[in-house]
C-alpha cells in the first residue's frame, strides 16, 4: 500500500517550495535538455531571464499551486529553442526547481507562449502549476 498525505500536509509541501526559493525568485529560460537534479551543472544558454512577482505562485489548494501574476519579458537575452527552465533564488546562484517546456498545448511542465527565441523577443509563460503526489 503506499504512503497517503492529507491535503494540509500537501498543501505545506508545495508552499514551501516558494518560501524556500524566496520573494525574489529568479526564472531562467534555457535551451536543451534540463540537467539530472537541481544540484547538477547548469547547462544550456540562458535564453530569457524574468524576475519572478513577489508572490509568484498562489497559495496550495487541494494539493495543487498555479502561478500567479504575470511571468514574460519583454527582451529576451538569446537566440535558440527553449528547451527548460529553472527558478533560482534571488542571486541566481541556488537552482530550487527545474523542469522542461513546451509551447502552449505541448503538456510541458512548464508552457510558454514561443519556444523558439529571437535575441529582444518578448515572450511569456502561459502555464505553470505543481500538484504533490501521494494523495
Amino acid at each position: 500500500m503506499a504512503i497517503q498525505l492529507s491535503t494540509a500536509v500537501r498543501n505545506a509541501r508545495l508552499d514551501a517550495i516558494e518560501s524556500t526559493a524566496g520573494a525574489s525568485a529568479i526564472l531562467r529560460i534555457r535551451t536543451g535538455a534540463q540537467p539530472a537534479n537541481c544540484a547538477a551543472t547548469r547547462s544550456g544558454t540562458v535564453l530569457a531571464t524574468v524576475n519572478l512577482p513577489s508572490d509568484w505562485m498562489l497559495a496550495a489548494t487541494g494539493g495543487s499551486k498555479a502561478m500567479t501574476g504575470t511571468w514574460s519579458d519583454n527582451s529576451a537575452d538569446a537566440a535558440g529553442t527553449a528547451g527548460h527552465f529553472e527558478i533560482m533564488d534571488s542571486t541566481a546562484t541556488t537552482c530550487h526547481l527545474q523542469g522542461n517546456v513546451t509551447a502552449t498545448g505541448g503538456g510541458g511542465d512548464m508552457t510558454l507562449d514561443n519556444v523558439v527565441f529571437a535575441a529582444g523577443q518578448a515572450f511569456s509563460v502561459t502555464s505553470f502549476a505543481l500538484t504533490d503526489a501521494n494523495a
